[in-house]
C-alpha cells in the first residue's frame, strides 16, 4: 500500500500555530493539552530562553489537520513532544527533521506516535531509541474527596515565590525518587518571573498546616479547549504521608471542575503512591504516552518498546 503524503507546516509563531492546528486540538483536547498550553503560554510570555529550539508542526492530510508536535522543551535533550496521528504521519516528520540535519534527541508524547517518530528518527541516524519513562494521562470523573486532615488549602501568594520556585525546581528529582529511578526526568528549568506569573493567575494552591507552614504545593495550567491540567503536585519529604497531596489536588480538581472544565493529570506508571492516590479521587486512565531519548550508535542498549493500550 502507498504511503499517505502529508503536508507539513512549521511555524515559529505560537499564535499562528494555535490558529492553524485549532481543529485537531480541539478534537483531541485531552491527548494534545500540553501542546495547546505550551503554545498558549509562550503566545502570552514567549519562549524560556533555556530552549534552543522553539517550533511548531502542523501536519495535513489534504485540508485536513491530522496531528501536531512541537519542539520547545527547555532542557536537554529537547524532546519533540508529538500528539495523536498515524503512524505514517509520525514517520513523515521525522524525515522532515532528517532531511534539515535536525537532530531531534528525543520524543514524549502519545503512543504509538511519539514511539513511531522516535524510532524513524533512530532508523534514519543510525542510531538507537531507548525508552525513558512510561506516563498515564487521567481524567477527573466523579470527585470522591479524601478524609480530612488538619490544615487548609489556599492561593500561592508573592511571598510565597521563593518557596513555590525551590519546589518546582525539586519536583523532577523527588518524582524520580518516589519511582525509584535514578534517571528519567530531565532537569527542567524555572523562574521567578514565571512562577509570579503563575501565583498572578491563581494557578499554584498550597497547603498550610496548622502552624502556619507551608506543607504541600499543587499547580494548575490554565484550561485551554475546554481542558485543565493539574501539576506539578509536590510535598517536601518531611510532610509526606499526612495527606496533604490527597487534600489539595481535590481541592485544586474541585475548583477546576466547577470551572466547566474536563480536569486532567499525568502520572508516572512506575510511581505506585501518585496513582494510588489520583484513582482514589476519582481519575481514571484517559491514554498512556512515554518519554523517549534517541542515542548515536553505540550510546547505549536499544530497549524494546511495545504498544500501550489507550483507555
Amino acid at each position: 500500500m502507498a504511503e499517505s503524503t502529508y503536508q507539513l507546516d512549521f511555524h515559529d509563531d505560537p499564535a499562528a500555530f494555535l490558529a492553524a492546528a485549532e481543529s485537531y486540538l480541539a478534537s483531541v483536547p485531552m491527548a494534545t493539552n500540553v501542546i495547546s498550553s505550551v503554545a498558549d503560554r509562550q503566545r502570552r510570555y514567549g519562549p524560556s530562553e533555556h530552549a534552543p529550539f522553539c517550533w511548531y508542526v502542523v501536519v495535513r492530510d489534504g485540508s485536513t489537520v491530522v496531528g501536531a508536535a512541537m519542539r520547545t522543551a527547555p532542557f536537554a535533550p529537547y524532546p519533540l513532544f508529538v500528539g495523536p496521528m498515524a503512524d505514517d504521519a509520525a514517520r513523515s516528520i521525522a524525515r522532515a527533521l532528517h532531511e534539515r540535519g535536525e537532530d531531534p534527541g528525543g520524543a514524549n508524547g502519545a503512543l504509538p506516535a511519539a514511539r513511531v517518530f522516535a524510532e524513524e528518527s533512530a532508523r534514519l541516524a543510525g542510531g538507537r531509541v531507548r525508552l525513558e519513562m512510561d506516563t498515564r494521562l487521567w481524567e477527573l470523573g466523579e470527585l470522591r474527596l479524601p478524609a480530612p486532615v488538619p490544615g487548609r488549602a489556599r492561593l500561592a501568594r508573592p511571598a510565597d515565590s521563593a518557596l513555590c520556585l525551590a519546589w518546582f525546581q525539586d519536583f523532577r528529582r523527588a518524582a524520580d525518587a518516589q519511582s525509584g529511578r535514578t534517571t528519567g526526568h530531565p532537569e527542567e528549568h524555572h523562574t521567578l518571573e514565571e512562577i509570579l506569573a503563575r501565583i498572578s493567575e491563581g494557578l499554584i494552591l498550597l497547603w498550610e498546616a496548622p502552624d502556619g507552614e507551608v506543607a504541600h504545593l499543587t499547580g494548575m495550567v490554565a484550561p485551554m479547549a475546554g481542558v485543565a491540567r493539574i501539576g506539578p503536585v509536590y510535598t517536601p519529604e518531611h510532610h509526606r504521608g499526612r495527606g496533604y497531596a490527597s487534600a489539595t489536588v481535590a481541592e485544586a480538581s474541585r475548583r477546576l471542575a466547577e470551572s466547566g472544565v474536563a480536569v486532567t493529570l499525568f502520572t508516572d506508571i512506575e510511581n505506585p503512591v501518585s496513582n494510588h492516590v489520583y484513582a482514589a479521587l476519582g481519575y481514571r486512565p484517559v491514554v498512556d504516552m512515554a518519554n523517549h531519548s534517541i542515542l548515536a550508535t553505540g550510546e547505549g542498549t536499544a530497549d524494546v518498546l511495545t504498544d500501550r493500550v489507550t483507555h
